[in-house]
């Protein structure tokens, strides 16, 4: 039988383990919230030009298909670490040439994968068939050849390009294979916001493909924080590749074409003179009317385009200041949401090329109708919408071709989230609960955030590519998040392919009805 002294002494120990445990855990803890949060505010020599993507307008065939070439490769890039990082691009070593075409217009791309294993390349924005979206259905395996087809059916925009192989998108992205997908509209160019908008790309019309990242040494390293729920998040900034860059501002007003191509940070940028900017695109293209802002916040996908009127002879500093994540203190900091970076410098000639003045009207938004059935999202967790996590032989939603509905996206989770829908441009009727730039929102979206414990209502019209057979996909762009399931698919079919698809759970309610919103 166990002496009391003995038992005492083994009690003692036990508690003294304890207190160690307790100790070490705190000490990783407060270890970790100290060094969690990033602030090179004032901090970054911008030593190096900004790269501007090569500009890639393809080829015409015979039959007017406007014909393009990408690439999908390896290599090694200098991206402030030395030459030998190892990354993945289109046509080159890291990121690819921005691609440009013309509403009305046929196009083709051949997507030759050299990577030496399966990707996809997908076109996020674009209004097109499904078997032409580049999901994670069209999948480009190692040295073969891919080439979707379409023609480009909506306004002006910037959009982009990147990989979505399931399970597998925020290693790919992460490597380097992105780039933007420009389109124009001849119809208005010869409208006063046509003519007035710097449009000379490289000039006074900036892509900039914003990112964070982190290294080890002189390698790319993707892994996520100890306690963070969202993903990578990275403590140096590249800006179409360039690290610490800066842009020679030629002319009165610059475009610059802001796309925030990271795995999981939202960025919330403005200017270090606190000069106000115009908000005038976004996601799915012109706003109506140019809106004067301090700032503008972009979660993971998300575009915004603004004109910007530096004074002559001044830099200013592009940067990034604490985004409103709406998360609590504990997830705030180790979500992002602490932190600051300084990302382009902004280096104005004492002598500017004039540029137009804005007008009051940009362009005018299509009415997309009222919608006649209320679809609900529910996003659980980090890796569940409605209760599931991704399936790719289940189809979640069956979509009538030209029908016009009302979806209401809710993160019921503690964590933020946002909302991707592919093939549509869609209307935020409200936000309920958010606190997101409501200019930003007054445009066209395809992406948008949706911090905890709120909804989204959006107002989508689906066009008439329909395919039973082929799904389009929804879900949160944080990438982490989407490969770990938090994804769904639905297909939009004519009157006589409802019956040809099977395995569906569908999350309508017919003859919903919700407040049109401007």
């Amino acid at each position: 039988m166990m002496s009391m002294k003995l038992l005492v002494r083994l009690i003692v120990a036990a508690l003294a383990l304890v207190l160690v445990a307790v100790a070490t855990g705190a000490s990783v803890v407060a270890y970790a919230w100290n060094t969690a949060d990033v602030d090179t505010l004032g901090r970054v020599d911008f030593d190096r030009p900004l790269q501007i993507p090569p500009l890639e307008t393809g080829t015409v065939t015979a039959d007017g298909t406007r014909v393009f070439d990408l690439e999908l490769q390896s290599g090694t890039t200098d991206l402030g670490h030395g030459p030998g990082t190892r990354t993945w691009g289109f046509n080159g070593s890291y990121l690819g040439p921005t691609l440009r075409a013309a509403r009305g217009e046929k196009v083709r791309v051949d997507v030759t994968n050299h990577l030496g294993e399966t990707s996809t390349v997908h076109w996020h924005g674009m209004h097109l068939p499904a078997a032409m979206d580049g999901g994670p259905h069209q999948t480009v395996d190692a040295g073969e050849t891919w080439s979707p087809n379409w023609t480009v059916d909506q306004p002006a925009a910037s959009l982009w390009y990147h990989p979505h192989l399931h399970g597998s998108t925020a290693q790919h992205v992460y490597r380097g294979l992105a780039g933007m997908f420009l389109l124009d509209d001849p119809a208005a160019a010869t409208t006063p916001a046509g003519r007035a908008l710097p449009r000379e790309y490289g000039v006074d019309d900036i892509p900039l493909i914003v990112q964070d990242k982190q290294f080890d040494g002189d390698q790319l390293d993707a892994g996520a924080g100890t306690f963070s729920n969202v993903g990578t998040l990275g403590d140096e900034i590249l800006v179409n590749g360039t690290p610490r860059p800066y842009l020679d501002v030629t002319t009165e007003a610059v475009r610059l074409r802001l796309l925030n191509a990271s795995n999981a940070r939202v960025f919330d940028f403005s200017l270090e003179s606190g000069m106000q900017f115009d908000l005038v695109g976004s996601d799915g293209g012109l706003l109506e009317h140019p809106t004067p802002v301090s700032s503008v916040q972009l979660s993971p996908g998300e575009r915004a385009e603004i004109v910007v009127r530096p004074r002559p002879g001044t830099r200013d500093v592009l940067r990034s200041t604490p985004p409103d994540l709406d998360v609590d203190f504990f997830q705030k900091r180790f979500s992002g949401g602490d932190d600051s970076f300084d990302i382009l410098e902004l280096r104005t000639s004492t002598v500017l090329e004039s540029s137009a003045a804005l007008p009051e009207r940009l362009t005018t938004f299509e009415d997309l109708g009222e919608p006649s059935t209320v679809r609900r999202i529910d996003l659980n967790g980090t890796n569940m919408i409605n209760g599931r996590e991704m399936d790719m032989s289940r189809i979640d939603d069956v979509v009538p071709a030209g029908s016009t509905e009302l979806w209401e996206v809710r993160n019921g989770s503690g964590t933020h989230h946002n909302f991707h829908i592919h093939d549509v441009q869609f209307e935020v009727v409200d936000a309920t609960g958010t606190r997101e730039d409501g200019a930003l929102l007054a445009g066209r979206k395809d992406t948008v955030f949706v911090p905890p414990n709120t909804t989204v209502r959006l107002l989508v019209r689906f066009g008439d590519h329909s395919d039973p057979a082929m799904p389009y996909m929804y879900h949160c762009h944080l990438l982490r998040h989407e490969d770990d399931g938090m994804m769904g698919q639905f297909v939009v079919v004519g009157p006589d392919d409802a019956a040809r698809v099977d395995g569906v759970t569908d999350h309508a309610s017919p003859g919903g009805h919700g407040t049109h919103g401007g």
